[in-house]
């Protein structure tokens, strides 16, 4: 029988000559551990375990699938965003972790708003909101920004949207998985629901569509993941001028507007909050890699 160390190597140095990956060693250990049914860190610590026949003949099928372009998140049918696994499909796009940066900071301001309110309660001021936090997701994916939210500020309700049928379905699942399906209503449409009454909210959050079309069909991402939700028209912002024309009719006074962005987006998404929020204090927040990639509007 084959030890774990072998065939890791073996893979590895197979997946390194097909280019299809630039993590080849990270995957193969990722593949492992999906099919031990055991974390990577165990993977790693015991290099000697040999491999069933069965084990063997699982991961080359899982290699076969990433030969034939499939990425590593879909081969595996979960990924992990903000410390939670989530299911993914091809119908979604694959959690990326420069978007917990929006995440970081939306549940740093609904905890801030939080304290104000049990403060303001405590001293039972005439001034405090009594309101219930709600935030909306506009474009929700696989819902893991909204469930992120939902797990960590449990007192938070959630709106989670998407135009993609199948995306609120996966959606729907990770909630019900994570035990917040009570605290999100989904609604399929394009960015803001048909409401019965006209409500506000809180906190609106998007990572919408920002790539523009021609650069899509470069990258390797493109006929990866669902194009749908990469296109972002001729410049990127065609569903970012549509949220920020729609936007000051849904959030309420001193709430919060986070969009995930394209690096070089910046200026220019500047420049359409400023239109749309006049008398707002406005923000570009950079990711870790020194990139403009969040927009913040405070109003």
């Amino acid at each position: 029988m084959i030890s774990l160390e072998e065939i890791a190597a073996s893979v590895a140095k197979h997946l390194l000559g097909t280019k299809l990956t630039d993590t080849p060693n990270l995957d193969v250990q990722v593949l492992l551990a999906h099919v031990l049914d055991k974390p990577r860190s165990w993977v790693l610590a015991h290099p000697e375990t040999p491999l069933t026949r069965n084990q063997v003949t699982a991961l080359k099928t899982l290699v076969a699938r990433l030969e034939r372009g499939e990425p590593l998140p879909y081969v595996l049918g979960k990924w992990e965003f903000c410390g939670l696994e989530f299911e993914v499909t091809p119908d979604v796009l694959v959690p990326r972790p420069e978007t917990e940066l929006l995440v970081e900071r939306a549940i740093s301001w609904l905890r801030q708003r939080l304290a104000i309110n049990r403060q303001a309660r405590d001293a039972k001021s005439a001034k405090a909101d009594w309101g219930i936090l709600r935030a909306i997701d506009v474009g929700t994916g696989s819902g893991c920004i909204a469930i992120a939210l939902a797990v960590i500020v449990p007192e938070l309700q959630v709106i989670a949207t998407d135009i993609s049928p199948a995306a609120v379905e996966l959606a729907r699942r990770n909630a019900a998985r994570r035990g917040v399906d009570k605290h999100i209503e989904f609604f399929c449409c394009n960015l803001f629901p048909p409401l019965p009454n006209f409500q506000s909210f809180s906190m609106i959050v998007a990572n919408l569509p920002y790539i523009p079309t021609e650069t899509l069909r470069g990258l390797r991402v493109y006929g990866r993941e669902p194009t749908l939700a990469l296109d972002g028209g001729a410049d990127g912002l065609d569903l970012i001028r549509r949220l920020l024309a729609e936007a000051p009719h849904y959030l309420a006074p001193g709430g919060l507007l986070l969009m995930e962005i394209e690096a070089s987006q910046g200026a220019k998404v500047l420049s359409l909050a400023c239109d749309a929020f006049s008398e707002a204090k406005i923000h570009l927040h950079q990711d870790l890699s020194g990139h403009d990639r969040l927009v913040e509007v405070q109003v």
